[in-house]
């Protein structure tokens, strides 16, 4: 007798997957592929669909925290603690990626970086990435440096420096967050930003970037010609 009619479904999924990636797959198929590693013994379809309508794309669900993840019917504390292992890894991946690579070959990988990192967060916070003198990230060369209220970080350009010069860094990223998904940068955010640049310039360090990112998008004071 044929087992449970989604083992089919489930088999196709993945061979789709082995064939050509995620290329083609709806959303709710990818969200199902997730769930599949998690729950093995139901049909993960509804459940799927569930959590998109919840939190309206893949990267809504990711950004979620466990405990939000387990109001949606059918998933449990396994299925929420695999969904962010997946998440946490895929930063891990992108941070080491970074390492091996110039920072700057490619300021969309970097961009991508820091939207998974804290792009999603639900309060605002300040982080900065350590770079060489050839704009490559140091190992284990991110930092989280302030963490604030949901509209401000309180970011005081003497720690920035202080800690930059003990990890003996030659340029600093730094990035923080919009929860409210509006990206221009406050009156604020441009004071903070000219005083640490000064602050760093004294000591020999550079100012490569400062981003301020969404879970959908980022916003380069560079690319702005704010710095």
């Amino acid at each position: 007798m044929d087992g449970p009619h989604y083992h089919g479904h489930r088999q196709r999924l993945r061979q789709r997957f082995l064939r050509s990636g995620l290329a083609g797959f709806a959303d709710h198929e990818v969200v199902e592929l997730l769930l599949t590693l998690a729950i093995p013994r139901r049909d993960v379809k509804q459940p799927a669909k569930a959590l998109l309508r919840r939190f309206g794309s893949l990267g809504g669900i990711m950004d979620a925290t466990p405990a939000e993840l387990q109001e949606v019917k059918e998933i449990g504390e396994a299925a929420a603690v695999a969904l962010q292992v997946i998440r946490e890894a895929a930063v891990l991946y992108l941070r080491q990626d970074s390492e091996r690579a110039e920072v700057l070959s490619d300021p969309g990988r970097l961009h991508d970086f820091w939207r998974m990192r804290i792009g999603g967060l639900k309060h605002e916070v300040f982080a900065v990435a350590y770079l060489d003198s050839g704009h490559r990230l140091l190992h284990d060369g991110v930092e989280l440096l302030q963490e604030g209220t949901v509209d401000r970080a309180a970011v005081y350009p003497r720690r920035v420096v202080e800690a930059a010069l003990r990890r003996q860094a030659a340029g600093l990223v730094l990035a923080h967050n919009h929860p409210n998904g509006h990206l221009q940068p406050s009156e604020h955010d441009k004071l903070v930003t000219r005083a640490i640049v000064l602050a760093a310039e004294t000591v020999g360090l550079r100012i490569v970037d400062h981003l301020i990112v969404s879970s959908e998008a980022a916003f380069s004071f560079r690319e702005a010609g704010l710095l």
